[in-house]
């Protein structure tokens, strides 16, 4: 019978473009855990702590003995940047050290814990072997990050991702369509948008929130007046979204599990025809395939 080489607490997570990816915990948990959008971290099991140094070498080692090839590495859990730089130095050259093919290792990483790094921490941590971050910007707009426990705000994700272009680093950003429900939706849309445009992320892309274990944890936080997107609705708020973007050479995806229409290019490049998509959805209902409700997914 195989057994894998790295013991996991479930549940884990990663972006999808990691799919291939051998992920290694260096944290477990979030170090903030307060979005009340997310459940990822929610479970006891999941409680924030950095794992020691000794058992995520051992990690390293045991995984070098069993898999051969491994070109790419992704840090978990829900924030491997909140360790201090001299810690993820060490875990960058022992997995250079154990896997003499690694071409990249990447992180969740939460705004927040930029502030505490410099551009130069930032750019030891690239030359060393790291090269994306994925952040989860969810929205621009400070009332919506409000509601939302983000614990972030327009400033501190500007901040965080004009300092991850500085380092000569990979940003990979992720917006929550419908976050801000009906009332804040427009808001919501135009804001995102103008923080996009000045940050110029490399990679961005959309997903729906959703709630697999229901809504009561978003309502406290959120209030009693959020009413969700309809489908439709979605769609709006997206055409919006797109119609006050002003990329320059950014890859666009909207193809994870929780949207209805797939969309992806690169924008500007491609702006009117993802336009043109989102159109047809909205005015020619069956004009443009979308995913069935069983089909999605967190």
């Amino acid at each position: 019978m195989y057994s894998f080489p790295i013991d996991y607490i479930e549940p884990v997570f990663r972006p999808p473009s990691e799919a291939k990816s051998l992920i290694l915990p260096v944290t477990n948990g979030c170090s903030w855990n307060k979005c009340t959008f997310c459940e990822m971290y929610t479970q006891p099991q999941k409680k924030f702590r950095a794992r020691k140094p000794e058992d995520i070498r051992a990690d390293i080692g045991k995984a070098a003995r069993s898999l051969k090839g491994v070109r790419r590495v992704f840090l978990a859990d829900g924030d491997a940047m909140v360790l201090p730089t001299r810690r993820l130095l060490e875990i960058l050259a022992d997995l250079r050290s154990a896997f003499p093919e690694l071409e990249r290792v990447s992180s969740y990483c939460l705004p927040r814990n930029l502030a505490k790094k410099t551009v130069d921490e930032l750019a030891q941590l690239r030359q060393a072997g790291l090269e994306i971050l994925y952040v989860g910007m969810e929205s621009g707009d400070d009332e919506v990050l409000r509601r939302v426990n983000k614990g972030e705000t327009w400033e501190s994700t500007r901040s965080a991702l004009e300092k991850i272009r500085e380092a000569g680093l990979t940003s990979s950003v992720m917006v929550l369509n419908g976050l801000g429900g009906q009332a804040l939706s427009r808001q919501h849309a135009i804001n995102t948008a103008t923080l996009c445009n000045e940050t110029q992320p490399d990679y961005l892309s959309t997903l729906v929130v959703s709630f697999p274990q229901g809504e009561e944890r978003f309502r406290e936080g959120f209030g009693d007046d959020f009413e969700p997107l309809s489908q439709s609705g979605l769609f709006e708020e997206i055409k919006l979204f797109l119609e006050h973007l002003e990329l320059e050479n950014t890859i666009f995806r909207s193809d994870h599990a929780s949207n209805y229409l797939v969309l992806k290019g690169v924008l500007g490049r491609d702006k009117q025809t993802m336009l043109d998509q989102v159109d047809l959805a909205i005015n020619s209902p069956g004009a443009v395939p979308l995913r069935a409700e069983w089909m999605r997914g967190l």
